[in-house]
Protein backbone atom coordinates (compact mmCIF):
# COMPACT_ATOMS: atom_id res chain seq x y z
CA UNK A 1 0.00 0.00 0.00
CA UNK A 2 1.12 3.63 -0.55
CA UNK A 3 2.84 5.60 2.16
CA UNK A 4 0.31 7.61 4.17
CA UNK A 5 2.23 10.79 3.33
CA UNK A 6 1.76 10.11 -0.38
CA UNK A 7 -1.89 9.43 -1.15
CA UNK A 8 -2.79 8.40 -4.72
CA UNK A 9 -6.07 9.64 -6.14
CA UNK A 10 -7.55 8.64 -9.49
CA UNK A 11 -10.48 9.90 -11.50
CA UNK A 12 -12.25 7.05 -13.24
CA UNK A 13 -15.19 6.99 -15.64
CA UNK A 14 -17.45 4.14 -14.50
CA UNK A 15 -20.08 2.34 -16.57
CA UNK A 16 -18.12 3.70 -19.52
CA UNK A 17 -16.69 2.02 -22.60
CA UNK A 18 -14.65 5.11 -23.55
CA UNK A 19 -13.35 8.22 -21.76
CA UNK A 20 -15.66 11.13 -20.94
CA UNK A 21 -18.77 8.95 -20.82
CA UNK A 22 -20.50 7.17 -17.96
CA UNK A 23 -20.16 8.48 -14.42
CA UNK A 24 -16.86 9.93 -13.14
CA UNK A 25 -15.75 9.04 -9.62
CA UNK A 26 -12.65 9.92 -7.66
CA UNK A 27 -10.92 7.08 -5.81
CA UNK A 28 -8.54 7.84 -2.95
CA UNK A 29 -6.20 4.96 -1.96
CA UNK A 30 -5.23 5.38 1.70
CA UNK A 31 -3.18 3.18 4.03
CA UNK A 32 -5.67 3.47 6.90
CA UNK A 33 -9.19 4.79 7.36
CA UNK A 34 -9.10 8.62 7.28
CA UNK A 35 -11.15 10.93 9.46
CA UNK A 36 -14.61 11.65 8.05
CA UNK A 37 -14.02 15.41 8.10
CA UNK A 38 -11.03 15.08 5.77
CA UNK A 39 -12.85 12.69 3.45
CA UNK A 40 -15.71 15.15 3.15
CA UNK A 41 -13.26 17.98 2.40
CA UNK A 42 -11.64 15.94 -0.37
CA UNK A 43 -15.04 15.05 -1.83
CA UNK A 44 -16.01 18.72 -1.86
CA UNK A 45 -12.70 19.56 -3.57
CA UNK A 46 -13.20 16.90 -6.24
CA UNK A 47 -16.80 18.08 -6.74
CA UNK A 48 -17.93 14.85 -8.43
CA UNK A 49 -21.12 12.97 -7.66
CA UNK A 50 -19.02 10.55 -5.57
CA UNK A 51 -15.52 10.29 -4.16
CA UNK A 52 -14.57 6.87 -2.77
CA UNK A 53 -12.01 6.14 -0.05
CA UNK A 54 -10.55 2.66 0.39
CA UNK A 55 -7.93 1.08 2.68
CA UNK A 56 -6.89 -2.48 3.70
CA UNK A 57 -9.31 -3.99 6.21
CA UNK A 58 -9.53 -7.64 7.32
CA UNK A 59 -9.87 -9.95 4.33
CA UNK A 60 -10.44 -7.04 1.95
CA UNK A 61 -10.83 -3.27 1.99
CA UNK A 62 -12.83 -0.69 3.85
CA UNK A 63 -14.85 1.54 1.53
CA UNK A 64 -16.76 4.76 2.11
CA UNK A 65 -18.45 7.09 -0.38
CA UNK A 66 -18.99 10.86 -0.20
CA UNK A 67 -20.85 13.33 -2.40
CA UNK A 68 -19.63 16.95 -2.28
CA UNK A 69 -21.89 17.54 0.75
CA UNK A 70 -22.63 14.22 2.48
CA UNK A 71 -21.66 10.59 3.04
CA UNK A 72 -23.93 7.97 1.43
CA UNK A 73 -24.74 4.37 2.38
CA UNK A 74 -24.42 2.77 -1.05
CA UNK A 75 -22.84 3.75 -4.37
CA UNK A 76 -22.43 1.51 -7.38
CA UNK A 77 -20.35 3.51 -9.83
CA UNK A 78 -17.75 4.53 -7.23
CA UNK A 79 -17.48 0.89 -6.09
CA UNK A 80 -16.85 -0.17 -9.69
CA UNK A 81 -14.27 2.62 -10.00
CA UNK A 82 -12.57 1.55 -6.75
CA UNK A 83 -12.26 -2.07 -7.84
CA UNK A 84 -10.82 -0.90 -11.17
CA UNK A 85 -8.31 1.32 -9.34
CA UNK A 86 -7.14 -1.51 -7.05
CA UNK A 87 -6.43 -3.83 -10.00
CA UNK A 88 -4.93 -1.11 -12.21
CA UNK A 89 -2.48 0.08 -9.52
CA UNK A 90 -1.48 -3.48 -8.58
CA UNK A 91 -2.69 -3.17 -5.00
CA UNK A 92 -4.93 -6.12 -5.86
CA UNK A 93 -3.65 -8.72 -8.32
CA UNK A 94 -5.65 -9.44 -11.47
CA UNK A 95 -7.97 -12.39 -11.00
CA UNK A 96 -8.47 -11.80 -7.28
CA UNK A 97 -11.91 -10.51 -6.22
CA UNK A 98 -12.24 -7.13 -4.52
CA UNK A 99 -13.97 -7.51 -1.15
CA UNK A 100 -15.35 -4.36 0.42
CA UNK A 101 -16.63 -3.74 3.94
CA UNK A 102 -19.14 -0.89 3.77
CA UNK A 103 -22.12 0.73 5.46
CA UNK A 104 -24.26 -1.55 3.26
CA UNK A 105 -22.45 -4.69 4.35
CA UNK A 106 -20.03 -6.84 2.43
CA UNK A 107 -19.83 -6.06 -1.29
CA UNK A 108 -17.71 -7.88 -3.84
CA UNK A 109 -16.45 -7.17 -7.34
CA UNK A 110 -14.72 -9.48 -9.78
CA UNK A 111 -13.21 -9.20 -13.23
CA UNK A 112 -15.18 -10.72 -16.08
CA UNK A 113 -13.28 -10.05 -19.29
CA UNK A 114 -13.52 -6.33 -20.06
CA UNK A 115 -16.27 -5.94 -17.46
CA UNK A 116 -16.38 -5.67 -13.68
CA UNK A 117 -19.23 -7.55 -11.99
CA UNK A 118 -20.41 -6.33 -8.58
CA UNK A 119 -22.56 -8.25 -6.11
CA UNK A 120 -24.99 -5.80 -4.47
CA UNK A 121 -28.11 -6.10 -2.31
CA UNK A 122 -31.45 -5.95 -4.13
CA UNK A 123 -33.45 -2.90 -3.05
CA UNK A 124 -36.98 -3.39 -4.46
CA UNK A 125 -39.45 -0.54 -4.20
CA UNK A 126 -42.72 -0.93 -2.28
CA UNK A 127 -45.76 0.68 -3.98
CA UNK A 128 -46.83 3.99 -2.47
CA UNK A 129 -49.08 6.89 -3.34
CA UNK A 130 -47.06 9.75 -4.85
CA UNK A 131 -47.04 12.86 -2.73
CA UNK A 132 -48.29 16.10 -4.22
CA UNK A 133 -44.75 17.49 -4.06
CA UNK A 134 -43.38 14.52 -6.00
CA UNK A 135 -46.02 14.77 -8.71
CA UNK A 136 -45.58 18.52 -9.00
CA UNK A 137 -41.79 18.29 -9.15
CA UNK A 138 -41.85 15.89 -12.11
CA UNK A 139 -44.70 17.50 -14.02
CA UNK A 140 -45.71 14.35 -15.91
CA UNK A 141 -48.18 11.49 -15.50
CA UNK A 142 -46.95 8.71 -13.22
CA UNK A 143 -47.96 5.15 -14.15
CA UNK A 144 -46.52 3.69 -10.95
CA UNK A 145 -44.83 4.99 -7.80
CA UNK A 146 -42.88 3.20 -5.11
CA UNK A 147 -40.12 3.74 -2.60
CA UNK A 148 -37.29 1.86 -0.92
CA UNK A 149 -35.00 2.91 1.90
CA UNK A 150 -33.09 5.26 -0.42
CA UNK A 151 -35.24 6.63 -3.22
CA UNK A 152 -38.59 7.06 -4.92
CA UNK A 153 -39.09 5.04 -8.10
CA UNK A 154 -41.61 6.25 -10.66
CA UNK A 155 -42.60 4.76 -13.98
CA UNK A 156 -43.70 7.12 -16.73
CA UNK A 157 -45.42 6.50 -20.06
CA UNK A 158 -42.49 5.80 -22.38
CA UNK A 159 -38.86 6.48 -23.21
CA UNK A 160 -39.51 9.97 -24.67
CA UNK A 161 -41.21 10.94 -21.40
CA UNK A 162 -38.01 10.00 -19.55
CA UNK A 163 -35.74 11.80 -22.00
CA UNK A 164 -37.79 15.00 -22.10
CA UNK A 165 -38.35 15.30 -18.35
CA UNK A 166 -37.47 18.69 -16.85
CA UNK A 167 -38.06 18.28 -13.10
CA UNK A 168 -38.27 21.07 -10.56
CA UNK A 169 -35.06 20.37 -8.66
CA UNK A 170 -35.88 22.73 -5.81
CA UNK A 171 -39.01 20.68 -5.04
CA UNK A 172 -37.16 17.39 -5.45
CA UNK A 173 -34.57 18.51 -2.90
CA UNK A 174 -37.29 18.77 -0.23
CA UNK A 175 -38.53 15.18 -0.56
CA UNK A 176 -37.97 12.65 2.21
CA UNK A 177 -35.75 10.34 0.15
CA UNK A 178 -32.21 10.49 -1.21
CA UNK A 179 -33.47 10.96 -4.76
CA UNK A 180 -35.95 10.04 -7.49
CA UNK A 181 -35.50 7.36 -10.15
CA UNK A 182 -37.63 7.89 -13.27
CA UNK A 183 -37.97 4.94 -15.64
CA UNK A 184 -39.78 3.51 -18.67
CA UNK A 185 -39.44 0.56 -21.00
CA UNK A 186 -36.78 1.13 -23.65
CA UNK A 187 -37.58 1.60 -27.33
CA UNK A 188 -34.35 0.13 -28.67
CA UNK A 189 -32.97 -3.42 -28.73
CA UNK A 190 -29.82 -2.35 -26.83
CA UNK A 191 -31.63 -2.00 -23.49
CA UNK A 192 -34.70 -3.31 -21.68
CA UNK A 193 -35.39 -0.10 -19.79
CA UNK A 194 -34.21 3.49 -19.55
CA UNK A 195 -33.91 5.67 -16.48
CA UNK A 196 -32.71 8.97 -15.08
CA UNK A 197 -31.79 9.73 -11.47
CA UNK A 198 -32.16 13.06 -9.69
CA UNK A 199 -30.57 13.69 -6.30
CA UNK A 200 -30.44 17.44 -5.53
CA UNK A 201 -30.74 16.83 -1.76
CA UNK A 202 -27.15 15.51 -1.84
CA UNK A 203 -25.82 18.17 -4.17
CA UNK A 204 -26.31 16.14 -7.38
CA UNK A 205 -28.88 17.61 -9.75
CA UNK A 206 -28.74 14.58 -12.06
CA UNK A 207 -26.39 11.65 -11.62
CA UNK A 208 -24.91 10.38 -14.92
CA UNK A 209 -25.09 6.60 -14.22
CA UNK A 210 -26.22 5.27 -10.84
CA UNK A 211 -25.37 1.70 -9.87
CA UNK A 212 -27.36 1.76 -6.62
CA UNK A 213 -30.48 2.89 -8.50
CA UNK A 214 -30.25 -0.30 -10.54
CA UNK A 215 -30.54 -2.30 -7.31
CA UNK A 216 -34.11 -0.97 -7.39
CA UNK A 217 -34.64 -0.90 -11.16
CA UNK A 218 -33.53 -4.50 -11.75
CA UNK A 219 -36.15 -6.19 -9.51
CA UNK A 220 -38.82 -3.76 -10.75
CA UNK A 221 -38.30 -4.56 -14.43
CA UNK A 222 -37.45 -8.23 -13.86
CA UNK A 223 -40.99 -8.82 -12.58
CA UNK A 224 -42.60 -6.87 -15.42
CA UNK A 225 -40.52 -8.25 -18.27
CA UNK A 226 -40.10 -11.75 -16.84
CA UNK A 227 -36.32 -11.88 -17.24
CA UNK A 228 -33.51 -12.33 -14.73
CA UNK A 229 -30.92 -10.71 -17.00
CA UNK A 230 -31.59 -7.14 -18.09
CA UNK A 231 -29.79 -4.16 -19.59
CA UNK A 232 -30.52 -0.68 -18.33
CA UNK A 233 -29.52 2.54 -20.06
CA UNK A 234 -29.31 5.63 -17.86
CA UNK A 235 -30.20 8.44 -20.23
CA UNK A 236 -28.24 11.36 -18.79
CA UNK A 237 -26.13 13.63 -21.00
CA UNK A 238 -23.13 11.33 -20.51
CA UNK A 239 -25.19 8.13 -20.39
CA UNK A 240 -24.17 4.57 -19.68
CA UNK A 241 -25.29 0.94 -19.75
CA UNK A 242 -25.68 -1.19 -16.62
CA UNK A 243 -25.94 -4.96 -17.10
CA UNK A 244 -28.12 -6.48 -14.37
CA UNK A 245 -28.68 -10.07 -13.24
CA UNK A 246 -31.13 -10.95 -10.47
CA UNK A 247 -29.69 -13.46 -7.98
CA UNK A 248 -32.23 -14.00 -5.21
CA UNK A 249 -32.02 -11.07 -2.82
CA UNK A 250 -28.90 -9.82 -4.60
CA UNK A 251 -28.31 -8.03 -7.91
CA UNK A 252 -25.20 -8.50 -10.03
CA UNK A 253 -24.29 -5.21 -11.72
CA UNK A 254 -21.71 -5.16 -14.51
CA UNK A 255 -19.99 -2.36 -16.38
CA UNK A 256 -16.67 -1.10 -17.67
CA UNK A 257 -14.34 1.56 -16.27
CA UNK A 258 -11.56 3.77 -17.64
CA UNK A 259 -9.00 5.86 -15.73
CA UNK A 260 -8.98 9.45 -16.96
CA UNK A 261 -6.15 10.75 -14.79
CA UNK A 262 -4.24 9.98 -11.61
CA UNK A 263 -2.19 12.01 -9.16
CA UNK A 264 -1.45 12.59 -5.46
CA UNK A 265 -3.42 14.46 -2.85
CA UNK A 266 -2.10 16.15 0.30
CA UNK A 267 -2.54 14.03 3.44
CA UNK A 268 -4.74 15.22 6.30
CA UNK A 269 -3.27 17.88 8.55
CA UNK A 270 -2.67 16.80 12.15
CA UNK A 271 -5.93 17.05 14.06
CA UNK A 272 -8.14 16.98 10.97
Amino acid sequence: MPNQMEIPILQIDAFAAEPFTGNPAAVCLTATEPEAVWMQQVAAEMNLSETAFTWPSGDGFGLRWFTPIAEVDLCGHATLATAHALWETGILSNGFPAIFHTRSGRLTAKQNGRFIEMDFPSEPAIPCKPTEALSMSLGTDLLWCGQNQFDYLVQVADEPAVLELLPDLSLLAKLDRRGVIVTAEANSAEANFVSRFFCPALGISEDPVTGSAHCCLAPFWSKRIGREKLVGFQASKRGGYVYCTMNGDRVLLSGQAITVFSGKIMPPSPGT
